[in-house]
């Protein structure tokens, strides 16, 4: 396979991937809905970031190691699922949104302006890392992902430019799903609800966490 077949396979296959339900869509979803666009972009910024784990340990040859290793695997689970009810508590736990966070006249939620970068920005970032590099789904995913299109045996540059074109399609992706859900004709409709979804966000981070975990058995 040469680069630029390889290259379109890894295209097609990570958007799909991308694009299927799982803790960073709802992560991102419900960070633009709540707080904004800026903060679903910051926590698509994240995620991307995030892929850089799962590249490094399968370009090196560890996602073959990984995803058979059943003390590895159960550790990555347990970390994952911990990781998604924790995120899931905390949306439970969330209070509602002020009434002021709706949108100014002719312009975006005000919660969506982009001001310098800040610990709350570098929290929405490192949420979204965290997120993603915890995904307990990722190792074999990537394993399966090397053993078509990737190998060690590629050239270095390959495999960067690979590696870095999967981290670009994740945050052109995910940035997408954010620049929808705060469109002020969805996050305007939606804000006065914001109690409600993250309600409906921490439900389902919990049930996924429990789903992660009761698989460590199958391990």
């Amino acid at each position: 396979m040469n680069f630029w077949q390889g290259f379109a396979v890894i295209t097609v296959a990570h958007l799909l991937a991308a694009a299927s339900p799982g803790p960073d869509f709802a992560l991102v979803t419900r960070q633009s809905l709540v707080h904004g666009r800026r903060a679903g972009l910051l926590a698509s910024i994240g995620i991307a970031l995030g892929l850089s784990i799962h590249i490094v340990y399968s370009a090196a040859g560890l996602a073959a190691v990984i995803a058979h290793s059943v003390e590895w695997m159960t550790a990555i689970k347990m970390l994952g699922g911990g990781y998604l009810i924790y995120l899931g508590v905390r949306g439970l736990r969330a209070t509602p949104a002020k009434c002021d966070d709706r949108s100014k006249p002719g312009g975006e939620p005000s919660s969506a302006q982009a001001p310098t970068l800040s610990g709350s920005a570098w929290r929405q970032i490192g949420g979204g890392f965290l997120c993603n590099a915890f995904n307990p789904k990722a190792p074999i995913y990537f394993l399966a992902l090397f053993t078509i299109v990737l190998s060690p045996d590629l050239p270095l540059a390959t495999l960067a430019i690979y590696g870095v074109w999967i981290m670009v399609l994740q945050w052109l992706w995910f940035s997408l799903v954010a620049t929808v859900f705060a469109h002020n004709a969805i996050r305007g409709r939606l804000l006065a609800m914001s109690h409600w979804i993250d309600r409906v966000f921490g439900v389902a981070m919990i049930a996924l966490g429990a789903r992660v975990l009761m698989s460590v058995r199958d391990v």
